[in-house]
């Protein structure tokens, strides 16, 4: 058993879960509602770098602004902090957090580099707390579906799987924050704005063997790459594409996860995999009465998904006892993997095989 997952706190059955956020920029707001929404849990304390966006989301809730993460678990009774901080920043928070005997939940990716993401997943089970990685999406019911028709077998032999996301990133998106678009803090399309299509591709069409990929800087004033393409063959057999850009004219156009086998074939599209815009199978299954209601539904707008308040219901089961975390630090450590193979061959030309060996 690994070290430190068998000695997890008690459940916390008697009161709600109180919960810390740390960075009060563009994503927190989804936190924010989805922890409105689940009784339950509450918000205790806050911080952020800009004292002012921590100070109005403190006011507005009746609860503590703290200037640093230090003296937010020094000052506050939390359970757990959110980290929705710069994603090259979450390990070394993480890990303070752990230590502090406090549960992570961190924000995707869980870290830049696979070392460090191996170092915030050992501190975790050293210290028996738990390392939530955000995959909201993988919660959107249309997701779901198609995960449930991948694990009844309805493909028969996966041929091909691809995600493609077309999204648009102005100039001052990344003007906005200095550390958006660097690989110390950021990275690029494939790590920030990919990253759930790159976690949702290998866990629906398994275990990547190798990727070979293109990736550029074709418009915007960033160290990173604002598109990309890369080509995988699954263990499985089947082939991959990932189709990357943050260049689409004038706005968002889609992200979305296409399978294709002997059996079947399914595209989930819409902006952020949240409509199913193609199911078909060789037979019938009674999930295809679900379908049918979801295919007429609107497309929702939102690039994060639908699947927060489904992430933080989890949340809550796992600290009452009732169920595992939906996705964990070893979950997350996956598609950082593939992500960071992805870079490796856009640097060298070649064909990287996974897994990848960390560099500690």
């Amino acid at each position: 058993m690994t070290p430190g997952r068998d000695r997890f706190p008690e459940p916390i059955a008697d009161r709600p879960v109180r919960l810390a956020l740390a960075g009060c920029g563009r994503i927190s707001a989804n936190h924010l509602s989805a922890i409105d929404a689940v009784d339950g849990l509450e918000l205790v304390a806050v911080t952020d770098t800009v004292r002012e966006r921590a100070a109005a989301v403190a006011t507005a809730r009746g609860i503590p602004a703290f200037p640093s993460i230090d003296a937010m678990l020094a000052g506050s009774d939390c359970d757990a902090v959110i980290l929705c901080t710069p994603s090259g920043l979450h390990p070394k928070q993480g890990i303070a957090v752990a230590q502090a005997g406090r549960h992570v939940i961190s924000e995707k990716p869980m870290a830049t580099r696979l070392d460090e993401a191996d170092a915030l997943v050992q501190a975790c089970d050293q210290a028996g707390v738990h390392l939530f990685v955000v995959k909201q999406n993988r919660l959107n019911p249309p997701v779901q579906l198609l995960k449930r028709a991948v694990d009844k077998g309805r493909f028969g032999r996966l041929y091909l799987a691809n995600a493609t996301v077309r999204w648009t990133r102005p100039q001052d998106y990344y003007d906005q924050a200095p550390w958006r678009g660097t690989w110390e803090f950021d990275g690029g399309a494939f790590m920030n704005q990919a990253s759930h299509y790159i976690d949702l591709i290998q866990w629906l069409a398994g275990p990547v063997e190798s990727v070979m990929a293109k990736t550029a800087t074709l418009a915007r004033r960033i160290e990173t790459e604002d598109s990309g393409a890369a080509v995988m063959r699954f263990r499985n057999g089947a082939l991959g594409v990932i189709e990357v850009t943050m260049l689409t004219y004038p706005r968002n156009m889609e992200g979305s996860i296409t399978l294709l086998g002997e059996k079947g074939t399914v595209r989930i599209g819409g902006t952020a995999v949240n409509k199913i815009e193609h199911w078909q199978f060789a037979d019938y299954d009674d999930d295809d009465k679900a379908v049918e209601v979801l295919m007429s539904a609107a497309n929702p707008t939102s690039v994060y998904g639908s699947g927060h308040f489904g992430y933080y219901e989890n949340v809550l089961a796992v600290f009452r006892g009732q169920a595992q975390p939906d996705t964990d630090g070893r979950a997350g450590r996956k598609s950082l993997e593939l992500i960071l193979g992805i870079y490796e061959s856009a640097k060298t030309g070649r064909d990287v095989p996974l897994p990848l060996v960390s560099r500690r």
